[in-house]
């Protein structure tokens, strides 16, 4: 029995990166050693096994064949013949084909040594036509390590680009789409991930709704310069949406994506609140109450508080970000205001007392002191 350290986390430790977990493969081993070893049973389609201890994966030694379409269509094999080289050659990129031994020593059998020195992201067999994930995958590590100056192969390209013609990509289903889209998303450079399935000629295929936006180019080179001020996923998500979508059709288009992929409703709900809060933002004058009111109840505030800040500091990365600090003061200021409702009032009268206790609020304040 012999353990390697495999994968990512030699990757990303040579390229100076944060190690975030890591896999092991075992060779010459079986599911029955493994156990008596104390090792706890979780693979379904081939064994791999959580370590006692540190609970990292540990898989068996395997080689995979196709046998019928789409990314499930795999038979795998394990066995204590199966060699560490066999198992790295199912492996998507070179990059991830490296393995360590438990003494330090490096083994790569297919040029990642190589290809990392010259910033190449390339497939290892034409195996790799096998998976339709692999296209995902490949973008998603080129929005990763754009920075990095990494580029996809050639080679790879022309590989991806056949698997499109092939049909291939017609089976993933929605949500592994989404899950890699939402991963490069959070990339330093998530507008990579888009260029190169459109350099690659898949990108009409798998967004074909993004693919036919006249605005595509500006959304990315959007997308990419809020990404540097590092905003949560929803936040890159709605600000791509109102750069790519095109107004008179923004709720059709977006529902129609979201349906599509699958994609999860904290993200339909903050696009859908920036293109109703963005108009606010934009004509808001600070030295007119109502204008500062109509902007709070329109987002639903008082009672959404959380939300309504994010959509402000959505709105800011857009338009000018010299409101957000004094506007967020007065949202505070309001939400946190108490209010005592007088006893005869009913109904709609409520509301209205409210409205006007909020506004003499804001007619208070020192209004011309702000930006």
């Amino acid at each position: 029995m012999k353990v390697y350290l495999v994968g990512g986390a030699i990757r990303d430790r040579l390229l100076d990166r944060l190690v975030q977990e890591r896999d092991w493969v075992v060779v010459h081993s079986s599911p029955e050693e493994m156990m008596v070893q104390g090792f706890i049973p979780v693979g379904k389609a081939f064994p791999v096994f959580l370590h006692p201890q540190t609970k990292e994966e540990y898989a068996l030694a395997r080689t995979e064949r196709k046998v019928g379409p789409g990314y499930h269509g795999f038979s795998f094999h394990t066995a204590k013949d199966v060699s560490l080289k066999d198992d790295l050659a199912r492996r998507d990129l070179t990059i991830n084909a490296l393995a360590e031994d438990e003494t330090g020593n490096l083994i790569d059998y297919y040029g990642g040594l190589d290809d990392l020195k010259q910033r190449i992201l390339r497939h290892i067999t034409p195996a790799f036509s096998e998976d339709p994930v692999r296209v995902l995958r490949v973008a998603r590590f080129a929005a990763r390590y754009a920075y990095l100056g990494f580029q996809v192969a050639p080679e790879t390209l022309t590989l991806m680009h056949h698997m499109g013609a092939q049909k291939e990509l017609s089976y993933l289903v929605p949500e592994r789409v989404w899950a890699e889209w939402e991963s490069a998303l959070g990339e330093q450079n998530p507008s990579v991930f888009f260029k190169v399935l459109q350099e690659a000629g898949v990108l009409n295929e798998l967004f074909p709704l993004l693919s036919e936006c006249p605005h595509l180019e500006r959304a990315l080179d959007e997308l990419d310069r809020i990404a540097a001020d590092k905003p949560d996923l929803t936040v890159r998500f709605a600000v791509f949406m109102h750069y790519l979508l095109r107004a008179e059709t923004f709720n059709a288009d977006l529902e129609n994506l979201v349906n599509t992929y699958k994609i999860p409703n904290a993200y339909q709900d903050l696009a859908l609140g920036l293109q109703q809060a963005l108009p606010y933002y934009q004509r808001l004058d600070f030295k007119v109450a109502e204008s500062i009111l109509d902007f709070y109840q329109a987002i639903d505030a008082h009672r959404r508080f959380d939300r309504a800040m994010k959509l402000l500091g959505t709105c800011a990365l857009i338009d000018s970000a010299k409101k957000l600090a004094p506007l967020k003061r007065i949202f505070e200021d309001l939400h946190t205001f108490k209010i005592n409702i007088p006893e005869d009032l009913k109904g709609s009268a409520i509301a209205d007392y409210i409205q006007q206790q909020r506004l003499l609020k804001l007619q208070s304040y020192q209004i011309s002191g702000f930006p």
